[in-house]
């Protein structure tokens, strides 16, 4: 009897250290060689079926250690160092690198004083998780644009997502540009989001004077007027008419066609391979034109 009555507190006691032990400690995930090369097929198979230039994708561990690398051909040697540097402090910092880009664009400059050893702060470096714990980090550079380095790096991080069809992880991510963006591409009149990989561009345009008269064989122009007045002929012949590149011709001027004034808060569209020709401009002249192609 004494002999059970012991055995009993033993496996009592044991029980409790147990639970005591377990009350300490988590269960945490890991990031295996196996699966830093499963981030980097992700990426890779992406980045082919989107006929993607180039790129590096780095894959690092919680710690931010390098895992796993691989450079697709045709991508500048730089492209490694950067990417790992992506893929680091997007775990270390557990934020996308994006997020820090904006944040000096913004205005808060002190943010480059920190060390280049961990701080990367240039979009395409997504933080990798599982089961909601982040366990990595990968970083891509060397894409055909900021925007497809991020597109390839969370496709990547995506692949441990069991709730995401992959049909689901082939979408490009939703884009946001912030008014400072916006703002300090309109004082340059240049191109807010290329064509990339994509069949449309958003162009944040700028006028002060007249300009040439174009055609853009392929792509449809959707002119949405910001600020400004404009006199805008569409149609009737180009005058002196030479092809600068691939489907794209310039000329000196229109003869003939329609001629209308474009004033704020008003939208033009021009179908592909038609003559247009800002005639003059009043002032400043901002608009948007979205290329379709």
């Amino acid at each position: 009897m004494k002999s059970n009555l012991k055995m009993a507190i033993a496996a009592l006691i044991v029980l409790s250290a147990a639970v005591f032990a377990n009350a300490q400690t988590v269960d945490k995930k890991a990031l295996t060689i196996d699966g830093a090369r499963k981030v980097i097929a992700g990426a890779v198979a992406y980045a082919k079926k989107n006929n993607a230039p180039g790129g590096v994708i780095a894959v690092v561990d919680e710690g931010g250690n390098l895992m796993a690398l691989e450079r697709l051909d045709g991508t500048f040697a730089a492209g490694a160092n950067i990417s790992i540097g992506k893929a680091r402090t997007a775990v270390l910092f557990k934020r996308p690198t994006k997020v820090f880009e904006d944040i000096i664009k913004n205005g808060r400059t002190a943010m480059i004083a920190l060390p280049d050893a961990f701080f990367t702060p240039l979009q395409g470096g997504i933080p990798i998780s599982i089961d909601g714990q982040i366990v990595g980090g990968v970083g891509v550079s060397g894409a055909a644009s900021a925007q497809q380095d991020e597109e390839l790096a969370m496709v990547g991080a995506n692949v441990f997502s069991s709730d995401v069809k992959t049909s689901e992880m082939n979408k490009p991510p939703v884009l946001f540009f912030d008014a400072a963006q916006v703002s300090t591409s309109f004082s340059t009149g240049a191109a807010l989001l290329d064509g990339t990989n994509r069949n449309y561009m958003v162009h944040t345009s700028r006028r002060d004077r007249p300009g040439l008269a174009e055609i853009h064989a392929l792509d449809t122009d959707i002119i949405y007027v910001l600020q400004g007045s404009a006199t805008f002929v569409t149609g009737g012949t180009v005058v002196e008419a030479k092809e600068i590149a691939p489907n794209e011709i310039r000329g000196a001027r229109i003869e003939g066609g329609d001629t209308r004034r474009l004033s704020k808060g008003e939208v033009i569209i021009v179908p592909g391979n038609t003559p247009h020709w800002f005639k003059e401009v009043n002032g400043e002249f901002l608009y948007y034109t979205i290329k379709v192609r």
